[in-house]
């Protein structure tokens, strides 16, 4: 093995981490090893990319098929939570970034390495997600940032790449920076910074345009404990059902978001979202949810679930705190099991039908035809009990002529 020192790099094969591989050897003189992590984001095949880092100057170059993984292990525990942040981002970029930061680790173990690198700018939040997850599985181990902390610009990597002719397009056309895996696409930058322009056709590549649908697509979605398994009676992988609902609410339009978001550094930012797989299925895991889970334990999941995702937001993937949230919503699927019924058309998803063997929801209870098995009679009773402490909030209110009570009597 080399005696120089050596650094991990999170390689995308693109413009930046491309140029970053000779960059940082040249200002740090350490020996880079390029770590490229498939998690479902399609473009390129994984082996041109790995030849491509080779190209440009990496001594090593690691990649990683972890489309299953990201699906099995970081995309259902985001189901399972119903992780949405600010109530409609389905934590795209939160969800690969400690899974890219395992798969770091271990080339960083396995070549012997000692400082990890990351391609991110220092006013985003994945500069915080790749560090803190550093931190908590590696925190023996230094990281650099050459866009932040070795002044790696954009017009600086076209020049570098040029100059040393890198086998990679460089071009200042694209005025959009875009994260994509599986679970969703984020796209920002460029106009969407003017919060008064409305999203071009070209932001969008996992979508269809939803003012003009083709013709309403049903279909079953089966779960066992909170976990999708089939559609349309057909067993497939966690990562299977993912990537057809992509294609499928994609040709709807399902999935669409445009949010202005709180970062983590504390500004805000305009961000464009895809995620029509991750949309659909959390729709329907919601609504089996609701005839599945006993009232008071769903009201303090939807409380859960908001703080997991915030969590998930602002790096704390491997906090104490979220996997002790981990175990109370994994506690919460044991009856999240049944079919949800669904059509996808012209951007929505609407729920049609659902049945669950493990459901709450009694028929001869709910119903207000002949057989009704509720007897009103207990209503009167339990009215009484349930606003006791109301009324006797009131009748001080009267006595000490104070509140709504007092002033209805005027």
């Amino acid at each position: 093995m080399s005696k120089k020192n050596r650094i991990v790099l999170a390689y995308s094969g693109g413009l930046d981490t491309s140029v970053a591989i000779g960059w940082i050897g040249e200002r740090t003189g350490a020996e880079v090893i390029a770590v490229a992590v498939d998690v479902g984001q399609g473009g390129e095949d994984f082996e041109v990319i790995r030849q491509r880092a080779l190209d440009c100057g990496a001594v090593e170059a690691y990649v990683a098929d972890a489309r299953d993984e990201f699906a099995n292990d970081y995309c259902m525990p985001a189901l399972k939570a119903n992780g949405l942040y600010q109530g409609e981002y389905p934590l795209v970029s939160a969800l690969s970034r400690p899974l890219i930061s395992r798969h770091l680790v271990k080339a960083a173990r396995e070549f012997g390495a000692t400082t990890m690198a990351h391609g991110c700018t220092g006013k985003g939040n994945d500069q915080v997600r790749f560090e803190v997850s550093f931190t908590s599985i590696a925190p023996d181990l230094d990281c650099i940032a050459p866009v932040r902390d070795l002044a790696l610009t954009r017009d600086v990597a076209i020049d570098y790449a040029n100059k040393h002719k890198l086998p990679i397009e460089t071009t200042k056309s694209n005025p959009f920076s875009i994260d994509q895996n599986v679970w969703g696409r984020a796209i920002e930058t460029g106009f969407l910074e003017d919060l008064w322009n409305a999203p071009t056709k070209d932001v969008y590549s996992y979508t269809d345009d939803p003012t003009y649908p083709p013709l309403p697509d049903e279909l079953v979605l089966t779960f066992e404990k909170g976990i999708p398994v089939a559609i349309d009676g057909r067993k497939l992988t966690p990562l299977q059902i993912i990537q057809e609902l992509n294609t499928r609410a994609g040709a709807q339009g399902v999935g669409r978001i445009d949010i202005v978001e709180d970062r983590m550094v504390g500004i805000k930012s305009r961000e464009i979202y895809e995620a029509p797989g991750a949309v659909t299925l959390i729709k329907a895991h919601q609504e089996l949810e609701n005839v599945t889970l006993e009232r008071e334990q769903h009201r303090y999941k939807r409380r859960v679930d908001m703080r997991w995702g915030e969590l998930v937001y602002e790096a704390q993937w491997f906090s104490p705190l979220k996997q002790s949230l981990d175990a109370f919503i994994d506690h919460t699927q044991s009856y999240v099991s049944g079919d949800v019924r669904i059509v996808l058309h012209g951007g929505r998803v609407t729920v049609t039908g659902r049945k669950s063997d493990t459901s709450l929801y009694d028929f001869n209870l709910a119903t207000y035809e002949t057989g009704d098995t509720f007897d009103q009679s207990h209503a009167r009773g339990f009215i009484e009990i349930y606003g006791l402490s109301s009324k006797l909030a009131a009748a001080r209110d009267v006595r000490f002529e104070h509140g709504d009570a007092f002033e209805a009597t005027k």
